[in-house]
């Protein structure tokens, strides 16, 4: 069957190229990692037996008084998105075992290297070519595979099923567009959804989307969000009924997120200088925007306002400055120059890994992708750190999420024609910023705890596993 359906690739591949190769030259992605593509790399150590680290009551590390075999969990998340996802649970799964992080796009694989804790070891998803497949599962050897969200290739379900690798999807959700596309092919792809042992979906939604799909009811359930566990909300203190003073964890973990907040306060501070952002007037900054967004957002940001853009992808870099006349660029500003002169309204951040510096320096956001023909961007980080936040009317990629803020809310939508007016109240009012961001707090912290569920779930899978293998050993 694995060779079948790297014969349909081949065909697919051949009657497509002029609209494949198109678009790598466009955007640049032929200068992508193909030998890690192709499932080559170095080969990931054997998984050792170490002590298995645990939290105590106070908050610190501990080491079990036996040595336990770890095993080893390979979480695969596509790109930006999934990575940051994943990135809370990453950590607290390399605890208590080997992780390798993997991701398929070059903004993920990035992203996936800049935040992969230490030992967490990160790798490029192959393409679903038999070989390549096979090349990967030989050089990661996987004791458990989870799946972010989702990214279901034959190939790679049939050959971990063929060498007894359970697969697993945490944080599951098949989009609107994706299960249309999912539907036409069911036939085919029924077989190999049977296959995952667990999926934890985000929403009820999702969950029966997958039991359409072909996962036995009885191993899906929805789990929540991991983004929620995502944004850095400092929670707010929990008093102690007997004293009525904070609890000394709550203190220790609130003092905790209030240096971070420090800490990227002042990278933000740094960015602003370098640039030659002026502080003392308001600055509207605009994430992952795409085509046509930054041309919209120069005719509609009230006069004497400031203006930054960051398009979601490297290669509209030119284009974007094209559509901010006059516009600073970060990389004619390099990270340390500290040469930021003042003269300019527009900003173009022509980098990647700062936007959440930018977010930090903003009056109010607006989340790009939105206003177009695309499906949106991720709101939650600019709304975690406390920004009056605009969407536009095209978010079906972050439906559940941008609703439960819309609701209550934390978050506005408006229409293209509609967004000078409600820049100019949101930039004019900080009664209405302030309540607006109070009211996001209130979900992100409801929404919270998804995180916890989906680690105590692979690693329950994860020591069934191991378990298994022993017995048939000892047999």
């Amino acid at each position: 069957m694995q060779a079948l359906t790297d014969v349909a690739y081949c065909v697919a591949a051949i009657f497509t190229s002029p609209l494949w190769l198109w678009w790598l030259f466009g955007t640049g992605q032929q200068r992508t990692d193909w030998r890690a593509r192709f499932g080559f790399g170095a080969q990931l150590p054997p998984v050792s037996t170490k002590p298995s680290i645990h939290t105590s009551a106070d908050n610190t590390p501990q080491s079990s008084p036996t040595n336990v075999q770890r095993g080893r969990i390979l979480v695969h998340a596509v790109s930006m998105g999934e990575v940051n996802a994943a990135r809370l649970l990453v950590e607290r799964l390399s605890k208590h075992c080997e992780v390798v992080l993997s991701a398929t796009t070059d903004t993920g694989y990035a992203r996936a290297l800049a935040v992969a804790p230490a030992g967490v070891s990160v790798v490029r998803y192959p393409l679903d070519i038999n070989m390549a497949v096979e090349r990967f599962l030989n050089r990661v050897q996987p004791d458990l595979v989870a799946l972010v969200e989702l990214e279901a290739w034959p190939n790679f379900i049939r050959a971990c099923s063929s060498r007894n690798i359970p697969i697993a999807v945490v944080n599951g959700r098949i989009s609107d567009r994706g299960f249309k596309r999912y539907k036409l092919a069911r036939w085919f792809l029924k077989p190999l959804f049977k296959r995952f042992l667990f999926v934890s979906a985000q929403t009820q939604l999702y969950a029966d989307r997958f039991v359409f799909m072909g996962v036995p009811t009885e191993r899906v359930h929805v789990g929540g969000t991991m983004k929620w566990d995502s944004a850095p909300v400092a929670p707010a203190l929990a008093v102690n009924t007997a004293t009525g003073a904070p609890s000394a964890i709550d203190q220790a973990t609130h003092a905790a997120q209030q240096r971070a907040l420090e800490d990227a306060q002042q990278l933000a501070n740094d960015l602003a200088r370098e640039l030659g952002i002026d502080r003392a007037r308001p600055l509207v900054v605009a994430g992952s925007t795409a085509e046509g967004e930054e041309a919209l957002l120069h005719a509609c940001v009230p006069e004497g306002v400031q203006l930054l853009c960051a398009p979601r992808k490297p290669a509209r870099f030119n284009d974007a400055a094209i559509d901010l006349p006059g516009c600073v660029r970060r990389t004619h500003r390099p990270i340390g120059s500290g040469d930021g002169q003042r003269g300019s309204d527009r900003f173009l951040l022509d980098t990647m890994g700062e936007l959440k510096k930018a977010y930090a320096l903003a009056t109010v956001v607006v989340v790009g992708r939105s206003f177009g023909d695309l499906h949106g961007s991720d709101m939650m980080e600019p709304v975690a750190l406390g920004k009056a936040t605009i969407i536009g009317p095209r978010y079906g990629d972050f439906a559940d999420t941008a609703q439960k803020l819309l609701d209550a809310g934390g978050m506005v939508c408006v229409t293209r024609e509609a967004l000078p007016r409600v820049l100019q109240e949101l930039i004019a009012d900080a009664a209405a910023r302030e309540r607006m961001i109070d009211a996001a707090m209130g979900v992100i912290r409801r929404e919270q705890g998804a995180t916890t569920g989906h680690e105590m779930l692979l690693r329950e899978l994860l020591q069934d596993t191991l378990q298994a293998r022993a017995a048939v050993g000892d047999s």
